[in-house]
Parts: C-alpha cells; sequence; structure tokens
C-alpha cells in the first residue's frame, strides 16, 4: 500500500514534490484501503494530468529511479561508478545538488517510511522507520559521512552488512544480498509490490503476462484464464496468444555476442535480448485459427496484452502499479475499464493501487464507467521561469464531487496542467505556408 512519495531534484522535479494516495474523503464505493493501526486510508487510484513535457512521466520515472536503486545498486552499479542519477540539468550549477526520494508504504498493515539522498558520487543519506504503534520507531539512519546508526528493534547481523557496504550502493540493497530477515521483506516490497510500466520495459511486461499464462495452462485452466479474459473483454478480435520456445541456437548466439560486447566494452553494457519465447497472436474466423506474429498486431493491441500481466499481477497481490501515459494506444472505452478494475472494491479485494499519467480528460466527465473523485487526480505544470515541475492535486481547487464536470472545466484550463496555444503564432504559420 502507497501512502506518499517524495522527490527532490529528479530531471524536471527540481524542487520538492509530493504524491499522496491518502484519502481526503470517505468513498464506499471505491477501494479505499485502511491501516490496520487506523490513522489513514489510500485511494485506489491516482491520474496525473498536464500539457506535453510539463513533467507528468518524471514522476513515474521518478518512483522507477528509487525502486531500481533499491534493487540493483548492490548487485548491479559500478562499485566505482557513482551513482547514475538525473539531476534537473536546466541551472548552471546542477552536479553540486543533492537528489532525494522517500515513500510512505504500508507492509502487513505496518506503515514504513524510507528514503535516501544522494550526488554523483555516493549515497549521503538513508533512512529506515517504521510506526508499529503509529510513532515512528528507527530501523537504522545512515548518515553523511557513512557512519550507520541502527534502533533497537532492528537484529540480525547489521555490522557485518556495514562492512561490506560501498559508497554508492544502498543498506537496503546489501542488507537484502546478504539475506537479513526483516529487511530482506522491505527490500520485497520494492520488487513484488512496487512495479513500473513504461514503453522502456515492454519486453519485461510481456514476459509477465507469459508467465501468467503459463501457469494456468499448466494447471490445465486455459480456458479459464483471466488473460484470456482479458483478451476477449478487449474485443480486439483476439482469441487467445500462443506460446512458442526460441530456437536454442539463436539463444545460444545471443549470449555469445552479448559475453564478447560486455568483455569489449565492459559490464555496464545492456544488450537487449530476443526474448525467452516468441508470442503469437491467435485470430479465429470462420476461415479457421489464424496465428499472427505479435510484431504484426496493432501498437493498441500489443499494448493491452503487455498490460495484462502487470494489472493482474497487481490486483491478485495488492502491488503498487504505476503506469506511463495509461491512454497512449489504447481506446478511451479500455482506459476507463482498466481503471475501473481497480477502482472497483468488488474487483479489487486485495488493496492495489494505480498510479498512471494520461491525457485522457474523458476519465474527467460524466460519460464514463469509473468516477475518479477529487482527492485522486493530480497536475503538473512547469514553471515559465524555471521550466521545473509542480505536481498539485485537485484538492487545491474548490470543487465538489459529482455535482461539477471535471472534464470540461479541466479542458476550459480552470485547473491549469493544460497548453496555452498562440493563434497569432498559427496566423504566422498560415502566412509562411502560403508564401511558400
Amino acid at each position: 500500500m502507497l501512502l506518499r512519495f517524495h522527490v527532490t531534484n529528479h530531471a524536471s522535479l527540481r524542487d520538492e514534490q509530493e504524491l499522496s494516495l491518502i484519502a481526503s474523503d470517505l468513498h464506499p464505493e471505491r477501494a479505499e484501503r485502511e491501516l490496520a493501526n487506523g490513522g489513514h486510508r489510500t485511494v485506489p487510484v491516482a491520474a496525473i494530468y498536464g500539457t506535453n513535457a510539463s513533467g507528468k512521466s518524471n514522476v513515474i520515472d521518478a518512483i522507477g529511479w528509487m525502486r531500481h536503486a533499491v534493487l540493483h545498486s548492490f548487485r548491479s552499479w559500478d562499485p566505482t561508478g557513482g551513482v547514475p542519477r538525473r539531476p534537473f540539468a536546466l541551472r548552471p550549477d546542477a552536479a553540486p545538488w543533492p537528489t532525494t526520494f522517500s515513500v510512505d508504504f504500508a507492509l502487513d498493515g505496518v506503515r514504513y517510511e524510507f528514503g535516501f539522498t544522494a550526488d554523483d558520487d555516493q549515497i549521503t543519506e538513508e533512512w529506515l522507520y517504521h510506526y508499529p504503534e503509529r510513532k515512528a520507531k528507527r530501523l537504522y539512519e545512515r548518515k553523511a559521512d557513512s557512519a550507520m546508526v541502527f534502533g533497537r528493534s532492528l537484529t540480525g547481523q547489521k555490522k557485518i552488512i556495514s562492512e561490506l557496504l560501498r559508497p554508492n550502493s544502498l543498506y537496503l540493497s546489501v542488507a537484502a544480498a546478504q539475506g537479513h530477515p526483516q529487511l530482506s521483506e522491505v527490500f520485497r516490497w520494492f520488487d513484488l509490490g512496487l512495479d513500473i510500466a513504461t514503453d522502456r520495459n515492454f519486453r519485461e511486461r510481456l514476459n509477465a503476462t507469459v508467465s501468467l499464462l503459463r501457469d494456468v495452462r499448466e494447471r490445465g485452466q486455459d480456458g479459464a484464464a483471466p488473460v484470456t479474459t482479458l483478451l476477449r473483454f478487449a474485443d480486439l478480435g483476439v482469441s487467445g496468444l500462443r506460446i512458442e520456445e526460441p530456437d536454442q541456437k539463436v539463444m545460444d548466439e545471443y549470449r555469445r555476442l552479448t559475453q564478447v560486447m560486455r568483455e569489449t566494452l565492459g559490464d555496464k553494457v545492456r544488450v537487449e535480448g530476443p526474448g525467452l519465447h516468441a508470442v503469437r497472436v491467435e485470430h479465429h474466423t470462420s476461415e479457421g485459427l489464424f496465428p499472427l506474429d505479435l510484431r504484426e498486431e496493432s501498437s493498441g493491441t500489443r499494448t493491452w496484452i503487455g498490460l495484462m500481466g502487470p494489472v493482474l499481477n497487481a490486483l491478485a497481490h495488492g502491488a503498487v502499479l504505476c503506469v506511463d501515459e495509461l491512454d497512449a494506444r489504447l481506446h478511451p472505452y479500455l482506459v476507463d475499464a482498466l481503471v475501473g478494475m481497480f477502482q472497483s472494491p468488488e474487483l479489487n479485494r486485495s488493496g492495489a493501487q494505480l498510479v498512471f499519467s494520461t491525457h485522457e480528460a474523458t476519465l474527467l466527465g460524466r460519460n464514463v464507467r469509473t468516477e475518479l473523485f477529487r482527492d485522486q487526480i493530480w497536475f503538473t505544470e512547469k514553471d515559465p521561469q524555471t521550466l521545473a515541475t509542480r505536481l498539485f492535486p485537485l484538492t487545491e481547487f474548490r470543487v465538489r464531487d459529482s455535482l461539477e464536470n471535471l472534464e470540461k472545466r479541466y479542458l476550459a484550463g480552470r485547473y491549469g496542467a493544460v497548453p496555452y496555444l498562440d493563434d497569432d503564432v498559427m496566423n504566422e504559420i498560415a502566412e509562411a505556408v502560403g508564401g511558400a
């Protein structure tokens, strides 16, 4: 369960920005969840609106980068390569400014707060607290000189882990690699309880869809598979997916070439693999069954297939799924239905959450299946002087849920976060084109 996320100095997010999924209003018709010890209820969906290049994607990217640092800083980062961060670059002295991430989340009914600060060279601060009885208790703190301070409630071989700590790795990452029982649970939340869906990780998302399909087929339940059901629901003209194992000779050659490139260019090189399988999309017509390669399908069909695995996993396990540009390549009806899967108390029984960026204003209107409330809507705008992103909620405005047409008001510019299109510029373009 995600409560809050803070970020400072990542990409266009120059100043501290907060995304909160804590409910400000009670709506029994949505899948709200409450912490076991009380105090907080969370919303199941948060939508981020804004113009192109306003920083919507950077909010999702910041969450993803924090997850990446937790999962890979110890195992994968170059020990002498510093921290591969993305600080705000539109100022003359960008390098000295540190980047900070922090997140509040709930694990097994207990609230945790984890965060860290980094510069180009090292992790300068790191902290982990938990709230077993509403009051914060320190698990550990890492100071600017890498000195560790431990709380009484953290057990295990703390000092041995400290000896393995590198300047550019997180203590949490090292502890999980050493099998620390308490901290491995927190690490697993970042690994399994938080997922990211962007254009850059389509193959990974496709693998999740394929894994779900394989699991149900091994149990002999293909016809009742949620993946198959979602394919039919989307009205794509698709009757099923066929999974084919890759040619072993191709895989052996890929591994050989990858090894040669790493030996030549270094271990940090990334090579896009051919995948562990080939996916063919089945179409049933009056003339028979016809499988087509996934690459022959429309971008919308591929997008839907790539989202099914992460969506179903999140709903089944109560995970947080963050999607960049959910509406890209999907019909508004499908976007509405997908959001509704998380919003519905009947379908979302495990406390899953969806955070997404979008331009799809119809989700704010009255002609949709799923109603989003004011504490679920966020906007991004860029400061005209600094070009830094500001993230702000609809709750900053006086809004009455269900009584106002949010779509109409948003498109009219009442909440900001819409582009200003200068008609004078269009006239200049018309004159230039006409005179060409």
